[in-house]
């Protein structure tokens, strides 16, 4: 069973959302400074979001890799002092058009072209640094590489578009493809050795000055992803490799449809033959590059919720047996030391609360959701027990003044009795949630860094079932300032985190 957590604190920010030159945030600079001011607010965890290339539509949760990472997030001014770029050639290109939000498209269309630039400058295949990299990726790095190299020979297609042979994997065609493809696949090595490389000294120095690394893995993966496409028969799909059945959540109070993922579910019988072979590379790769990982939809491992694939929502979906602990007792042989933070929000099921009491795992509570008048709600505060992560809310959520400020004055009235703050203003509201949250018996706490900065809807992340606006905040130069260290360093101090 895994131990609890000590009494502690944290925030969660999106490697995407800090500040910087080059249009999203990166491990650059002011990642090291942003850790520099964790210290200083006496905080022990960095909470991000998965660091996965991202697909179209920019979630980080629909990735073309559980393995890989974001290209976006490789430092460009560290590339120059490598003399691997020029500052003028990189400053010759658009990256945004305002400080506060990502244009993908811009960073899309920029980045790539800069570090083919930086490649063919680069003499890494010479490196004893590189060669170990390769040697203890290769499981996952070899295919991936071709996957891209194949999506952009087939002008970004889907793996399920292109010609029957290679979809298929045919051994001819593979080897083929990776003669003519060569310095295409290098290239995209390239890049992954560079992610590592960057990730590894920023994580290093975190850890360095106490602060851990809480990373997210959703369960599933994206259909069109090197995952699915290198282990089709470890998916339920046809005899066309098309999904039989997708993932999803049935209807609920907040919609009446359901939720549609779309994600290809795992056939978790060939799994379980395979003593869950996948899942272990997965989870040891994330142990190497996490100090803590958080299991996006812990549900599923428990029970999934399988729709038809030609249904456009997910009214006929029906709950299906999941692994459960074979896939826990997997998990844990394979991350040695490393804590586990399952997401149980949604439906709670007695089959899930058994498994987490029995593997030890905190679950997730969040303040957003606590006040719905119902008193034996299961995010107030006087009902969590100390094994608890707790939030304010997640980036699936508005931010806490955004989601105060919706209410009309006279719904907020159990609120802000609750937390004794009877007048005042959403922003003196939100100090006080911070407060019931600091002084709760929740081993953990973790709040938005736009939650400490009181920003309103726009600093939102993500509105589910939405997309073109999502993803795309990030914070200010400066923003996160000596007003808002002091006031975490405090809270931590009096409430003992």
């Amino acid at each position: 069973m895994q131990e609890q957590f000590s009494r502690s604190a944290g925030v969660l920010m999106p490697v995407s959302s800090l500040p910087g030159p080059y249009g999203i945030g990166t491990f650059g600079k002011k990642a090291y400074e942003f850790v520099d001011n964790l210290v200083k607010a006496r905080q022990k965890y960095w909470q991000v979001l998965p660091l996965g290339p991202t697909s179209f539509g920019d979630s980080p949760y629909a990735s073309f890799s559980a393995f890989a990472g974001n290209p976006y997030f490789i430092d460009l001014d560290m590339l120059i002092e490598e003399g691997l770029l020029t500052k003028e050639f990189v400053d010759s290109k658009r990256w945004n058009i305002e400080d506060q939000y990502v244009d993908y498209g811009l960073v899309y269309n920029s980045r790539f072209e800069v570090l083919r630039v930086a490649y063919e400058n680069s003499n890494h295949k010479e490196l004893d640094e590189y060669k170990e990299f390769f040697t203890e990726n290769e499981f996952w790095l070899e295919d991936y590489s071709l996957y891209r190299a194949c999506k952009d020979k087939y002008e970004g297609r889907p793996w399920s578009e292109w010609d029957k042979e290679i979809k298929f994997r045919e051994a001819e065609t593979v080897g083929a493809f990776k003669e003519e493809l060569k310095d295409d696949m290098d290239f995209y090595k390239f890049i992954q050795f560079k992610f590592n490389e960057q990730w590894c000294k920023l994580k290093e120095y975190a850890n360095e000055n106490g602060i851990l690394i809480i990373g997210d893995i959703p369960i599933y993966v994206a259909m069109d992803s090197a995952d699915v496409w290198q282990n089709t028969g470890m998916f339920q799909l046809d005899e066309e490799l098309n999904p039989k059945k997708v993932a999803g959540v049935p209807p609920d109070a907040f919609s009446d449809l359901g939720q549609r993922w779309g994600n290809p579910l795992y056939d978790w019988d060939k799994m379980e033959a395979d003593d869950f072979s996948w899942w272990r590379k997965r989870m040891e790769h994330s142990a190497k590059i996490y100090d803590v990982i958080r299991i996006d939809h812990f549900i599923g491992t428990v029970k999934y919720y399988a729709i038809p694939a030609e249904d456009s929502d997910a009214r006929n979906g029906q709950w299906q047996k999941g692994p459960g602990l074979k896939l826990i007792n997997a998990i844990n042989e394979s991350i040695g030391d490393k804590h586990i933070i399952a997401e149980d929000l949604g439906i709670k099921m007695p089959e899930v609360v058994e498994v987490l009491e029995k593997s030890g795992y905190p679950g997730m509570k969040v303040l957003e959701f606590a006040f719905d008048g119902n008193r034996r709600n299961d995010h107030l505060p006087y009902n969590w027990v100390p094994n608890t992560v707790a939030y304010g809310g997640t980036h699936d959520n508005d931010t806490l003044v955004g989601y105060f400020t919706s209410f009309e004055k006279c719904e907020l009235g159990y609120i802000r009795e609750y937390v004794e703050c009877r007048e005042g203003s959403v922003e003196d509201l939100v100090d006080k949630i911070f407060k019931v949250a600091y002084e709760s018996v929740a081993n953990l706490v973790i709040f938005q860094i736009q939650d400490i900065l009181k920003i309103g809807y726009i600093g939102r992340m993500n509105l589910p079932s939405s997309m073109g606006t999502n993803w795309r905040w990030r914070m200010l130069d400066g923003q996160f300032g000596a007003k808002e260290i002091e006031r975490l360093r405090y809270l931590c101090d009096i409430y003992g985190r």
